[in-house]
């Protein structure tokens, strides 16, 4: 199945640039560009697509406020944040929007199509530069009580506990499973248990919980 891309920058060069290199990738179609957040609003509303590679900074209206909108209007279009993370200090304020996925411009090519195709299935990614920074700051600017953090890890398991730990620290399943001797679809089992215990959305917020909680 072909994952339909929306390229949300206001950037033509970085736009074209990614363009350019999604090109000769079969199962990648980029079906729109938007150079400002309203722009990529519309074109979700009217292309319906599966993926927004969405900048932050954007004229007009920027990526966490059109990341909202279309997170609010669509389930199941998914948003990747693409930023300059050393120059964006809000970027926390995508995780509450809705946003899937953290990727970091000078990420190389092999890493960024990964990500799309792993947020078109349905499930999140934060660039691994950017896992501890961007949630520790998300933490500090958005702090929960901690009688909720206590009550957010109770009733999980010791084994759980030391996955949302790896989960907190950027780990992949796979890596997951390397380190806790584990096979891969346990470690899937343990991410869906979790998944359901903590009412988290997606492991997004898997990691902000790892963090809440004092796990990492």
């Amino acid at each position: 199945m072909t994952i339909r891309v929306v390229l949300a920058d206001d950037q033509p060069v970085v736009r074209a640039g990614l363009r350019m290199l999604i090109a000769d990738i079969p199962d990648i179609d980029v079906v729109g560009e938007a150079g400002t957040g309203a722009d990529a609003v519309r074109l979700v509303r009217e292309l319906d697509p599966d993926v927004v590679v969405m900048d932050i900074r954007m004229p007009v209206m920027d990526g966490i406020e059109a990341t909202r909108i279309i997170k609010a209007e669509s389930a199941s279009t998914r948003v990747v944040v693409l930023t300059t993370f050393d120059e964006d200090e809000n970027v926390y304020g995508a995780l509450r929007a809705g946003a899937g996925g953290f990727l970091v411009k000078d990420m190389v090519l092999e890493d960024i199509i990964a990500a799309v195709r792993v947020v078109a299935a349905g499930d999140a990614l934060i660039a691994p530069a950017v896992t501890r920074r961007l949630i520790a700051e998300f933490v500090d600017r958005a702090p929960v009580p901690r009688t909720r953090r206590g009550r957010e890890i109770d009733g999980i398991t010791d084994r759980e506990r030391e996955v949302l730990t790896l989960i907190g620290r950027g780990r992949s399943n796979g890596e997951i499973a390397a380190e806790l001797f584990i096979t891969m679809a346990t470690a899937k089992s343990h991410v869906a248990r979790l998944l359901a215990k903590l009412d988290a959305r997606d492991r997004v917020q898997l990691v902000i919980a790892a963090y809440e909680s004092g796990l990492v």
